[in-house]
């Protein structure tokens, strides 16, 4: 299970680009059902510009998408994928609308006014990183959950929940090659006491700053 990057949440930006108006949107999408529901969605909204021109990469057999829909060859959708692969994001889908504002921008120029909306539209967003985790479910007392809090917040463990009884109880999220050295600082930390379970791992969403 590898980790990976994507956005949280759907989100547009627009910009002004010689009289041409981009409007750049991404949505997070898992399926390549799911971005085509989102491109035709786009299209619908947009059914009178110029171009709605999308890239998606997917985990999904490691699929990659692209349409300059009308514009010339690599000017449009090329450059759109090349953003999301630079951004090293993946389950994602660009599309960039552009309305014509009646001035030609030759071929660079719309290299560079399709990457910068897709940019855009992304930065908008939310971004995401989605980490595989062995998850354990650790039960302590009072004076030794202060001492795994620290433990977890300074050797980069997530906390994932946390439960307040006559004991404590907490879920902790680790990385699989880090799995060994947790349950012996959790051992050393608790002289022994802390009962240690391990339950099915997931993927745990952590915000990219």
């Amino acid at each position: 299970m590898e980790d990976y990057k994507t956005v949280q949440n759907d989100a547009s930006a627009e910009m002004i680009e010689r009289k041409s108006r981009f409007i750049g949107y991404c949505r997070p999408v898992r399926t390549q059902d799911e971005a085509v529901s989102f491109i035709n969605e786009i299209r619908a909204m947009h059914r009178q510009a110029t171009h709605n021109v999308y890239a998606y990469v997917l985990r999904e057999d490691n699929i990659m998408r692209y349409s300059d829909d009308g514009e010339p060859a690599g000017t449009a959708g090329v450059p759109v994928l090349e953003v999301i692969k630079k951004e090293g994001l993946t389950d994602v889908a660009v599309v960039v609308t552009r309305y014509f504002g009646g001035i030609l921008l030759g071929a660079g120029g719309l290299v560079r006014a399709y990457g910068k909306s897709a940019k855009l539209g992304i930065d908008a967003a939310v971004r995401i990183e989605k980490i595989y985790c062995n998850l354990f479910l650790i039960r302590c007392d009072y004076s030794t959950y202060g001492k795994l809090e620290y433990l977890i917040n300074t050797e980069g463990y997530i906390l994932k929940d946390c439960a307040f009884e006559n004991d404590v109880c907490i879920t902790v999220g680790v990385k699989p090659e880090d799995v060994e050295v947790f349950k012996k600082n959790v051992a050393d930390i608790s002289g022994g006491s802390a009962q240690i379970d391990e339950i099915p791992g997931e993927y745990i969403t952590k915000e990219i700053k």
